[in-house]
This record gives structure tokens, C-alpha cells and sequence, in this order.
């Protein structure tokens, strides 16, 4: 094999040390996860049988990440990663020595049980943004997709050995147990993640205020086409796909010798089915575009819902979940490498926070709405209308809101020259001014290119406001006018600035007249509004 062919094979970033200390964690961490999750399921259908109960454990697991989202990601971007990642380890631990002592003590009941399920679940959401950050740093660009891959793999490799640890222990010696085993797995993550030697890098302009970073976070995504697609995409995806998961420990009672040991070969099959898909995504994405991989991977999961709708056969269950985790990693690591590609580093763990919060929150609203129906019909009526809404969901999705195939190249770009002034101010928004004389001629294609790309870029990169000024009496003359929050801001943006930014301000210095550039004019707001 060459080594070209070598470095895009899925398993090549394990080869590099770091990413495979940190992958390890991460697959110790998930396995934690999936043993909390069934261990929890499984406890609840002993504490009682009405679905609504049942499904609101996958909701108090996933609300927490919908909540903290954009919180959580804001700090991964502005603290120090690797404390940041390390904390997150031993909350999760915390919380699990609680639930077991909980258990020890009988004093568990749905729901305390469901509160101490959504303590665990705020460690997930802290969590999950930093570690999506991390990845990028630790691998070159063309192998994000097998770096990702790979942590899909971790993933579903944990969703077959954390049920089957968490069934055994269930069986031979009660759930408390699992709580324990989860809690120290927790804290052996902590020990490797503290033998990471990562260089921090102090940002000269110090750290972003929280409320500031969260709202240009929130502003790059919604000013991104790409990312809002993608963010549409995986919603319509989990809120439908997550009745499945959330209904699973019923379909197993309900199945033919149903018991803890079915539950955990349901869900070993769909892990199997994931892993295993893992090493087909490279020739899928070349063989694909992105939308063609959704609707299909979509599809397949529509199927394997539908199959298990209509059957208590064991022999039909496992299949079935076997392909519908293929659909799975297939459906959810296609638009993970679209939003990450997508994210330039700055905002990377804000715009991971989002998407993951367009996941918890989508499957924490299925699972409750799923279960809800569930309640009123039975399983197999809701698991049927859920695979049927969620292919035609995402068939309008696609159709509606298609993919243009093109990524903005986010390398980061220096050549814009940063303003220094002797007495930089310390408060006050700042007003920037930008002069073009456009030949009138063409004065409609020049504002058709601001008010669409020139607006979104100023806003991805933190503005306020953002206004183009026609003069009346020179039809040439078109000024930009944007906002930023203070001056550090402002200067905050010249280290935001891509590749795709450089190429956009010489789209739009093209049109302008005469040999010297268009006039900057920068300006601090005096007046304030006060409240009477």
C-alpha cells in the first residue's frame, strides 16, 4: 500500500500517538455511558411498566446536552481544554458513586432516578463539545472523516460492551454494581486524559466573556447555509430514529423469553452493524455526495424500524438493528464531517455544542413524544409511525434545502492588517465605515453580493448590526456600516479572518474605482440609550 493510500486508510490516526491516548478515553468514557444508560433502562421498567417512564430516561440523558449546549461549547473555546476535558471525567464519576449509593440504600424511585440520570447527562454535555474540538488538533485535515469515523467507532464499540458488562453485572449481581464499575472506569479516563502534554496557547486579547462567545457562536451557524443544513438534517434524523432506542427495553420485554439479556443482544447488534459500517464510509463517501448518503442511510433506518415493528422474533430483531446501526454511523458520521469541515477553529467547539445540541434536543423531544404515543397506541404502531414521518421528513429536507457541494476554505488567513491606535478605548461598541465607488453600471450586482455574503461574513465574525448606505445624490457611492461590541472585539476578528474571507474581500474590492483601496473609517460610539 502507498503511503498515500496508507494515511486515508480508516484506521490511519490511530497511528498517531496522542489521538490514540485520547481515543482510548474517549471509548472508555462511552462505555461508561452506555452502561449508565442501559443499567437506568433497564431499572426503570422494574420500578414500572408505563412507557412514558421508560422513554423519559432517554430524555433526562439527552436533555442536558440541549440545554448546556451552547454554554459548554462557548467554554471549551475560551478555557483550557485538557482541565476543561479532565473535570467533565470526574463529574461523571461523581455522580455514578451517587446513583449506586442511592440503589444501596433503596431509596431509588422513577424520579430520583430520572434526576441523578440528568446529573449524569450534564457531564455528557459538558464533555462532548471539548473532546469535538480536540480531534481537529490532533490529526491532519484529510483525516478528519477517519478520525471521526473512528470515534463512531468508539462509540458502537461501547454500545456493545457496555451492555454486555452492564447485562452481565445485572444478572450476577444487580445494577448498583454498575454504578460502581461505571464510576471507576471514570476515573481511570481522568488518569489518561491528565497524561496529555498540550501546549496551551493564551489568546493576547485574553479570554472571551461568556455571554459573547456564546452569541457569535450562535451567529456564525446561523449565518452559515451549510451548517443550517446539516443542523436540519440530523434533527429530522434523531427525532425520529431515537424511538427506537428509547422504546428498545419494551421491545425487548415483549419479545419471546424478553429479559436483560435480550436487551443487551438488541443493542450489541446495532453496535455490531455500526462497526462494521465504519470501514465502508471511505468508498461511500467517494462513491456519494452527502445527500445521497443521508436520504439513503435515512431509508435504511425507516426499514430496520419498520421490521421491528411487526415482529417479536428475535431472529428478526437482530438483523434488523444490525442494519439499522449501519444507518446509524452511516446517516450521523456523513454530517458530522460536513459540520466539521465547515468550522473554522476558533468557533469549532461552539458550532460542535450546536450540533450536538440539535441532537439531544431532537432525541430528547422524540423520546418523550414517542413515548407519549406509545402510551395512547402501543410500541409497534408508534416504532411504524416513526420510520415512515422520518423518511419523508428528510426527503423534503433534501429537497427544500439542498446540498450546494461547496465547503468555504477556512484556513486561517494573516494578511489583513490588524489597526493599532495609541489609546485603545475600553468600553463603547465601535462603528466601521467602508467607502466603495462602484461604477453604477454595476451597482446592482455589487449589492447583491453585500447584502448576501458580505452580511454573513460580518456577522459570522461577531457583528451587532451590519448595514450598506446608498448615497442619493452618487448613485457610485455605497458605504458598509457594521457594529462591533468594543474594541477587543473588534480586533478579535482580524484573528477569525479564512482564506474564504480573503477571497470575499477581493470579490468585493473588484468592483470598486480608482487606485487606491476603499476608505476605512473607525468609530467610537459616545451616546448610550438609557432606560427611564
Amino acid at each position: 500500500m502507498s503511503g498515500a493510500d496508507d494515511s486515508l486508510s480508516p484506521i490511519a490516526p490511530l497511528r498517531i500517538p496522542v489521538f490514540r491516548m485520547l481515543w482510548t478515553t474517549w471509548l472508555m468514557a462511552n462505555i461508561c455511558m452506555w452502561m449508565n444508560d442501559v443499567a437506568a433502562a433497564w431499572m426503570m421498567t422494574s420500578l414500572t411498566t408505563k412507557p412514558i417512564w421508560v422513554a423519559l430516561v432517554q430524555t433526562a440523558s439527552t436533555l442536558p446536552v440541549f440545554l448546556l449546549g451552547l454554554p459548554s461549547g462557548a467554554l471549551a473555546d475560551s478555557l483550557d481544554r485538557k482541565r476543561y476535558f479532565l473535570i467533565t471525567q470526574l463529574w461523571v464519576a461523581v455522580v455514578a458513586l451517587v446513583l449506586s449509593a442511592v440503589i444501596f440504600l433503596g431509596a431509588v424511585t422513577p424520579p430520583v432516578l430520572l434526576a441523578l440520570i440528568f446529573a449524569n447527562g450534564v457531564g455528557l454535555a459538558l464533555r462532548w463539545p471539548v473532546f469535538s474540538a480536540i480531534v481537529p488538533e490532533l490529526v491532519p485535515r484529510h483525516q478528519l472523516p477517519q478520525a471521526l469515523a473512528l470515534n463512531g467507532v468508539s462509540m458502537n464499540a461501547s454500545r456493545i460492551i457496555g451492555p454486555l458488562v452492564a447485562g452481565a453485572i445485572i444478572a450476577s449481581a444487580g445494577s448498583a454494581y454498575v454504578f460502581v464499575l461505571n464510576a471507576a472506569i471514570s476515573l481511570a479516563a481522568a488518569v489518561i486524559v491528565t497524561r496529555w502534554k498540550r501546549e496551551r496557547k493564551v489568546n493576547p486579547l485574553g479570554r472571551e466573556p461568556l455571554g459573547t462567545a456564546m452569541r457569535v457562536g450562535w451567529q456564525y451557524v446561523t449565518q452559515s447555509y451549510l451548517l443550517k443544513g446539516v443542523l436540519l438534517r440530523i434533527s429530522i434524523f434523531f427525532f425520529h430514529s431515537t424511538a427506537m432506542i428509547a422504546l428498545l427495553a419494551l421491545v425487548a420485554r415483549n419479545m419471546q423469553g424478553g429479559g436483560a439479556g435480550t436487551f443487551t443482544l438488541l443493542l450489541a447488534s446495532m453496535g455490531a452493524g455500526a462497526i462494521l459500517a465504519t470501514f465502508f464510509l471511505p468508498r461511500l463517501r467517494h462513491r456519494y455526495k452527502r445527500d445521497a448518503l443521508v436520504l439513503r442511510g435515512a431509508a435504511l433506518q425507516a426499514i430496520s424500524m419498520a421490521a421491528l415493528a411487526y415482529t417479536n422474533s428475535i431472529w428478526i430483531a437482530v438483523p434488523a438493528l444490525f442494519f439499522g446501526g449501519a444507518a446509524w454511523i452511516t446517516t450521523a458520521n456523513t454530517l458530522s464531517v460536513s459540520i466539521q469541515l465547515g468550522l473554522p477553529d476558533w468557533v469549532r467547539a461552539r458550532g460542535m455544542s450546536i450540533y450536538q445540541m440539535a441532537i439531544m434536543g431532537a432525541s430528547a423531544l422524540g423520546a418523550a413524544l414517542w413515548g407519549q404515543i406509545a402510551t395512547w397506541t402501543n410500541v409497534p404502531i408508534t416504532l411504524a409511525i416513526a420510520s415512515v414521518s422520518g423518511m419523508v421528513a428528510m426527503q423534503l429536507a433534501c429537497r427544500f434545502m439542498p446540498d450546494v457541494g461547496v465547503h468555504d476554505d477556512i484556513t486561517p488567513n494573516r494578511l489583513f492588517r490588524v489597526p493599532s491606535i495609541e489609546t485603545p478605548p475600553t468600553s463603547g461598541h465601535v462603528t466601521v465605515m467602508i467607502e466603495y465607488i462602484v461604477d453604477p453600471a454595476r451597482a446592482d450586482e455589487f449589492r447583491q453580493l453585500m447584502l448576501s455574503e458580505g452580511r454573513r461574513s460580518r456577522m459570522r465574525h461577531g457583528a451587532l448590526s451590519w448595514e450598506l448606505l446608498h448615497d442619493i445624490s452618487a448613485p457610485g457611492r455605497f458605504v458598509e456600516t457594521y457594529v462591533d461590541e468594543n474594541w477587543t472585539e473588534h480586533l478579535r476578528r482580524f484573528d477569525r479572518l479564512t482564506a474564504a474571507d480573503a477571497a470575499l474581500r477581493d470579490r468585493k474590492q473588484a468592483y470598486h474605482l480608482g487606485e487606491s483601496p476603499p476608505r476605512v473609517t473607525r468609530c467610537l460610539m459616545e451616546t448610550t440609550v438609557r432606560s427611564h
